[in-house]
């Protein structure tokens, strides 16, 4: 079984903005190919998970979405890094209903690892938000952090806080 480094993308991958769908708007965060070689060194598959509700509310259409992923995996590409699947959920409860891939829900991560192969207990999560965390405790997954520039912050289910990409390297 594989092993994997699960992303959340906006605020982790990415400085967060609002509805994030235009390459030319998309800035990668500081830190995040040294992490990922790190985990690429240790055997772990890279696989990204993220929360798309901008899909439901019309934002953006899924192409948009998939011509963003695209051009992101291929940026990770030239530093070296390959993306073994980038996993989504396009809904909102408020439009589209409740669904079992929205995190905090697990089925992105359960379908990256019934696809890939992936022991969930051996796999990392770094993650900017709760839902994240939760979303990998629930999976099964035995180490996550959460990203984060806020010093006080509610209880977390985070086995670390980080405030720096390089902290969840270990």
């Amino acid at each position: 079984m594989n092993k994997a480094l699960f992303l959340d993308r906006d605020g982790v991958i990415n400085v967060e903005k609002d509805y994030l769908y235009k390459i030319e708007e998309f800035e990668f965060i500081e830190g995040i190919f040294d992490l990922c070689r790190y985990y690429k060194q240790k055997g772990h598959l890279i696989v990204v998970v993220t929360n798309q509700s901008g899909i439901a509310r019309g934002y953006y259409s899924e192409d948009d979405f998939s011509r963003l992923s695209e051009w992101m995996v291929d940026e990770f590409k030239e530093q070296g890094i390959d993306i073994a699947g980038v996993y989504y959920c396009p809904h909102h409860p408020d439009i589209s209903g409740a669904c079992s891939c929205r995190k905090p829900e697990p089925g992105m991560l359960l379908d990256a690892a019934e696809m890939l192969d992936i022991d969930l207990k051996g796999s990392v999560m770094v993650g900017d938000k709760e839902r994240d965390i939760e979303a990998a405790v629930r999976a099964g997954v035995s180490r996550c952090y959460l990203y984060s520039h806020v010093t006080e912050l509610p209880e977390t289910k985070a086995t670390a806080v980080i405030s720096q990409l390089k902290e969840a390297a270990c």
